[in-house]
């Protein structure tokens, strides 16, 4: 990245910036972009890596990336844990969110290297750009994120009992459809706050890096350095808030039938109670 930002101080314009990912050329009639290029690169090589540390696991723990995997395993896994209150509950959903926090880390640290940006071109577009650095990447990852919570709540509650939690009053109260339509808005709200807080914090660290590179000059790889150094940081954090949400919204979507099924056993007991 600070490579191809060097080449544009030298000859002295102003530094790159693009917020819209390129095209680069068209495959079946359908438009390939250099951030799609770049994430099926990086899918494919995740992929293969977390291929190769399966088959390294062992009882003994192991060092390297087989131990890195393992650390954010268990850490994704300790999240759902205290989100749901549940050990099990977590095991269950685990290989799930995990999958989802080592793809956005591992697609906002790939998008740091040397190759990825200015350095590489074709026809006047970077040819990799980082998948999370476009809003059509960070949109659909929150898209299937919010599809697979909305998949689980139903088969944790069941359509008819997930459902009614939008529209948890009166059928014939007109104010039941009025925040049950508030609370189906907030389902949508919260894909585009998810789509728009990894985008915008991972193409501002690009601007920032691009600017300072540019006022570096030929001391680029300086300047930009400390930067650099902060998006690693960054990048690991956006992947951990996108996973915690996430798992938020999927306890909150699951306790609604859970708070249900105990407050009609309560008031079933109470009755008893009072018969008796």
């Amino acid at each position: 990245m600070i490579a191809g930002f060097t080449r544009f101080a030298a000859e002295e314009v102003g530094p790159p910036v693009h917020i819209a990912p390129g095209e680069l050329f068209e495959f079946m009639g359908f438009t390939v972009t250099n951030s799609m290029l770049f994430a099926w690169l990086g899918s494919t090589i995740l992929i293969i890596l977390l291929a190769y540390v399966a088959r390294r696991m062992t009882l003994r723990p192991k060092r390297g990336i087989t131990q890195i995997v393992e650390i954010g395993t268990e850490f994704v896994t300790s999240v759902l844990e205290g989100s749901m209150g549940s050990r099990a509950k977590a095991i269950q959903y685990a290989p799930y969110f995990v999958t989802i926090f080592f793809f956005i880390a591992f697609s906002n640290i790939i998008g740091l290297l040397p190759g990825v940006g200015e350095a590489l071109t074709y026809e006047g577009q970077p040819v990799f750009r980082a998948f999370t650095a476009d809003l059509n990447g960070t949109l659909a990852a929150a898209v299937v994120s919010m599809a697979m919570i909305q998949y689980f709540a139903i088969k944790e509650s069941g359509f008819i009992k997930h459902l009614r939690h939008y529209f948890a009053g009166k059928l014939w109260n007109p104010l039941t459809y009025v925040v049950g339509f508030y609370e189906v808005l907030n389902e949508l709200i919260r894909v585009f706050s998810l789509a728009l807080r990894l985008f915008l914090n991972v193409a501002i660290g690009e601007i920032i890096i691009a600017v300072f590179s540019y006022l570096g000059k030929f001391a680029a790889p300086l300047t930009a350095f400390p930067f650099l150094f902060l998006e690693l940081g960054v990048a690991l954090l956006q992947a951990y808030i996108f996973v915690m949400l996430s798992v938020t919204y999927l306890s909150l979507a699951i306790s609604h039938g859970h708070d249900e099924d105990e407050a009609l056993e309560s008031t079933a007991e109470q009755m008893k109670a009072n018969a008796v």
